[in-house]
Parts: C-alpha cells; sequence; structure tokens
C-alpha cells in the first residue's frame, strides 16, 4: 500500500496523542497493541486513516518513530524523542513528557492568538481611521485652508500629499496589501515558508536569543531522558543533539562532543563549547560532580522554560499598550498639524 501524507497535527493533537500512548505502556500494553486500540476507538475517518498507516509501518518496521514519520504529520522534535524514548527504553515515560510539552505550547500559541487578536483588531480600526482622515478629511481642510486664503504648509502638506498619493494609487496599493497577506500565510502556515522566516529571523539579535534558550531547553530535557538511562555522555549527546534545529547551537554540541572525545569532562565541556553559562553552568557542574546530572538537567530545561513563558508574557503585555500610544500619536499629529494652524487663522479674523 501507497504511503499517504497527512496534514500535520495540531499541538493539541499531538498532545491527546502521546497522552493515549503514554498511558497505554504505563498500563504494560505494547506498542503494536496500543495502535490497534486506538484504531477501533477513533471515530474521525482522517484518524482512522493515519492510524491504519502507523499500524502496517510498526507491524514492517516495529519502530514507532519511523512509523510516526512517514504519515508526515507529527513534528519532528517528537519524532526525535521518541526515538530516544526507543533506545533508551523510556517510551512510557518520553510521551508523558511530550503530552505536557505539546498541551503547553498550545495553551502558549492560544495565550499569543487571544492576547493579539485584539491589538490586531485595533491596529486594522486606528488604520482604517488614519486612512479616512488623509484621503477624504485632509482634502476637506485644504479647501477651507484655501477659502481662508491660506495654504497647508509643513507635516500638514506632507500628509495631504500622501492622501492624494494613495488616493492616485489605490489599485497598486490594494495589490500590495493582497501580496502581504499571502505573504503572511505562506510564512505562517507552510512548513518552508516557516523555515525561511526562520532562516531569515536568527539575523535578529532578540530572535536568536529566544531561539538559543529553545535549543538550550530542548537539548537538557533530552540529556535528561538519556542520562537517566545510565548510557554514556558521549551516545547522550549523540542521541540529543538530533534534537537542535537551530545552527549555532548544534555548532556549539558538535565541540562539546569533540572535546568529550579528548577527555574533558561533561560538565567542563558544556561550559568551554557555551552551551550552558553563568548560573546554569555552575548547576550542570554541581550536578556533575555529585552524580545527579539527569535531575540537574530537567531542573535546566523547567527553569528556561520558566524564561521563555515570562518572556511571551512580557512581549503580550507590553504590546497593546506601546500600539495604543503609537496610533493615537500619529492620529493626534494629524489632527493637531490642521486644527492649530486652522485656530490661529480663525482667531486673527
Amino acid at each position: 500500500m501507497a504511503q499517504q501524507t497527512f496534514t500535520p497535527l495540531s499541538n493539541m493533537e499531538v498532545s491527546a496523542f502521546c497522552s493515549q500512548m503514554a498511558m497505554i505502556l504505563h498500563s504494560g500494553i505494547f506498542v503494536m497493541e496500543g495502535i490497534s486500540i486506538m484504531l477501533e476507538d477513533t471515530l474521525d475517518p482522517e484518524e482512522h486513516a493515519l492510524l491504519v498507516q502507523v499500524d502496517q509501518t510498526l507491524q514492517e518496521t516495529g519502530i514507532l518513530h519511523e512509523a510516526l514519520r512517514k504519515t508526515g504529520a507529527f513534528p519532528e522534535y517528537m519524532l526525535q524523542m521518541i526515538r530516544i524514548g526507543e533506545e533508551t527504553g523510556k517510551l512510557d515515560d518520553v510521551l508523558a513528557a511530550l503530552s505536557a510539552y505539546y498541551d503547553r505550547e498550545a495553551s502558549i500559541a492560544q495565550t499569543i492568538k487571544n492576547a493579539v487578536a485584539y491589538p490586531l483588531i485595533m491596529v486594522f480600526m486606528m488604520l482604517l481611521v488614519i486612512l479616512v482622515l488623509v484621503t477624504k478629511v485632509m482634502p476637506i481642510f485644504d479647501q477651507i485652508f484655501r477659502q481662508l486664503g491660506n495654504e497647508m504648509t509643513g507635516f500638514s502638506r506632507a500628509v495631504l500629499n500622501l492622501g492624494t498619493a494613495i488616493n492616485r494609487y489605490s489599485a497598486i496599493l490594494i495589490v500590495l496589501v493582497i501580496l502581504l497577506a499571502g505573504a503572511a500565510l505562506y510564512f505562517g502556515k507552510s512548513r518552508s515558508g516557516r523555515r525561511q522566516f526562520c532562516s531569515f529571523a536568527i539575523h535578529i539579535s532578540f530572535i536568536r536569543s529566544f531561539m538559543e534558550k529553545l535549543a538550550a531547553c530542548r537539548f537538557a530535557n533530552g540529556m535528561s531522558l538519556t542520562l537517566s538511562s545510565g548510557m554514556s555522555p558521549e551516545e547522550c549527546l549523540r542521541l540529543t543533539s538530533k534534537l537542535v534545529a537551530e545552527e549555532h547551537f548544534s555548532k556549539k554540541l558538535d565541540a562539546c562532543q569533540e572535546a568529550i572525545e579528548n577527555g574533558q569532562e561533561l560538565s567542563e565541556a558544556f561550559t568551554k563549547a557555551g552551551i550552558f553559562t553563568g548560573l546554569y553552568a555552575r548547576i550542570a557542574s554541581i550536578g556533575d560532580r555529585t552524580g545527579a546530572l539527569d535531575e540537574v538537567m530537567q531542573e535546566i530545561a523547567d527553569r528556561y522554560q520558566e524564561e521563555i513563558d515570562l518572556k511571551f508574557t512580557g512581549i503580550i503585555g507590553a504590546l497593546e499598550p506601546t500600539l495604543v500610544i503609537i496610533l493615537s500619536l500619529i492620529v493626534g499629529m494629524i489632527l493637531l498639524s490642521v486644527m492649530l494652524p486652522l485656530m490661529g487663522i480663525m482667531s486673527s479674523l
């Protein structure tokens, strides 16, 4: 049977899948039997087709992450984590952790949508008001000035000229708006678009810092799972490095692997490669010396996650008042540039 590529699952759908599989494995049921149980319970045709393909691939290979990968519906981070879980014998724990992770990702995404929806509506309405002011109201004021024997100057003249240009080239403006909307959909919805956007955004210092924190969080989480299974540091790094897609952080991991191969201790290699700095480097060093590095890695992952969540919350909290201030200033400047000269003319009559 030909392999079918499915629509990527949402974070909530991935979380639900991982949660069900974790419960099945915790109860002592094997992976293949668990997929068969899920297949019997599902009523959705799309989900049924996906599970049928996963079940068939599992019967051929017996490897869960490969069966899930061939559907094209599951995120790469999840697949790599499941691979680690299969190789370390901790698949049930990995799936439970993935369920919590994607549940948190869905919650963050929903929070962002809810927080951004109102500012976007407000921006649209304010831009509409500005557009009406520039294209319809300003020409009326220009007529009033001319009737009073004066002309607009300075900022008000520039705004009037802008409105005239918008009226003249409105068709081109509409085409540009449509192109921008199409580009936003492409970069926001398609996988290739998101990859291209990320390759561009990585050059922005703020976004690069955020992506490095996310990479460090994923790395620490993967190291915690692999170290707790009793694997060697070299093997842990080999498996966990596949979780990280961020290029700059991947280079640090390569340097770390080389340092360990040359006989350096794991915590020292972390510090010299720049994987962990400051407090996190000291925590990793203490964990390495006390033999509790797996627990320390989990603590580091949790702290990175808290930092990421706080940064998101701070950005969202600052977005709305900033937009209000900027747009209010623009509208105020436009109105004042007309009203103050007009008041001066009227008072001199």
